[in-house]
């Protein structure tokens, strides 16, 4: 009865996504109140968004292997890094564990490991998204919706909890603890049109080897990169959070037909100072400037992950975590537990070998 109760609020609650009041109690804090939305508007009228028009090739990479992931039972798997010796990810619908991948020939073991996450910090998102995605939360499963994992050299783990805009550090050993994130990053992400609809949120993160630099990727509607800095033990918009904005549809790859859709951001990736970002419809990865988030060099991987056999029957991507090294590329899929042309229907971790000139090459 509970989760038809939500599932029933789930459908009305897009009318107060925007124009809701904020929640009770919570206008007693300034700190809490997002940014209005008529910056929007002025930078939507100034950067008027062209129609969507066919991309010009790009390097198709090479697919060396897949590995379906075995022992995960809730799929869904939304992040995946290389920490420490090994190759980790997560499910955003589980908000109590990560999983270590193992290979076991054409299967990748998904043993556990259990963390304890303190309650969330209060959301600074408006009072219509929080009670969208804590209604999702009820109806799916994964109230905090992890989206995302990446690693910093001491062996931390962090999450990024698309439900609340937070971000959980899970060291190796101890429970995990909330990094005090300044409200002025959501403020601003909304003041550049970023972060104004449910399930469009933070989707992806990553973090410099130090601790000192954490980078979170904005989805859809519109996308983009944000930065922020550890200063003195606090972290702070130096200079300003927002790295880079963009809206407008684009053409998906041909074997998926030709109804645009919004540019996308599903994860992103830090290697040997720049960043990488997982495109999803686009079926891409564009390395980028760390400093401003400006699009340097992307390869495609739309013929390798398009064939019959591993197409899935949606009209977008399912390409859902990155993760890169000087040898290739890891790409998970978060299938959504459906099944693809072959019939598999667990979630998919695919090896791509890195370009032919290597990650630095210039177009």
């Amino acid at each position: 009865m509970r989760q038809l109760f939500a599932a029933l609020l789930l459908i009305a609650a897009p009318a107060f996504a925007h124009s809701a009041p904020t929640a009770p109690g919570a206008a007693a804090s300034s700190t809490v109140t997002p940014s209005k939305p008529q910056p929007v508007a002025a930078m939507d009228a100034a950067e008027p968004e062209q129609a969507p028009v066919p991309q010009p090739p790009f390097e198709e990479l090479k697919l060396l292997s897949e590995q379906a992931v075995e022992g995960m039972p809730t799929g869904n798997l939304s992040g995946l890094a290389w920490c420490g010796d090994a190759l980790w990810t997560v499910s955003d619908r589980d908000d109590d564990r990560i999983y270590r991948l193992t290979a076991n020939g054409a299967v990748l073991n998904a043993d556990v490991e259990v963390f304890q996450a303190p309650p969330p910090p209060q959301s600074p998102l408006p009072w219509g998204v929080r009670v969208r995605n804590w209604l999702s939360g009820i109806t799916r499963g994964g109230d905090l919706d992890f989206e995302g994992l990446t690693c910093d050299a001491k062996g931390n783990r962090y999450l990024v909890s698309e439900a609340t805009s937070a971000v959980l550090m899970i060291p190796p050993a101890g429970s995990g603890e909330w990094l005090n994130l300044p409200v002025s990053l959501v403020n601003q992400a909304r003041a550049r049109g970023m972060l104004l609809h449910f399930n469009a949120l933070f989707e992806g993160l990553a973090i410099d080897a130090k601790g000192e630099r954490l980078w979170l990727a904005a989805e859809r509607e519109r996308r983009g990169l944000l930065v922020l800095h550890k200063i003195n033990g606090s972290w702070k918009c130096a200079g300003g959070c927002v790295l880079m904005s963009e809206g407008g549809d684009e053409l998906p790859p041909p074997q998926m037909g030709t109804k645009p859709m919004p540019k996308d951001f599903s994860d992103v990736a830090l290697y040997k100072n720049h960043l990488y970002t997982l495109e999803r419809l686009a079926h891409r990865i564009c390395r980028r400037a760390a400093d401003t988030g400006e699009a340097e060099h992307c390869w495609s991987f739309a013929n390798e992950a398009l064939t019959d056999a591993r197409k899935y029957d949606e009209p977008w991507g399912m390409a859902e975590a990155l993760t890169i090294d000087e040898k290739g590329a890891w790409i998970g899929v978060d299938n959504g537990n459906k099944a693809r042309g072959d019939g598999e229907d667990r979630p998919i971790v695919w090896r791509f070998a890195a370009p032919a000139a290597g990650w630095s090459a210039k177009p």
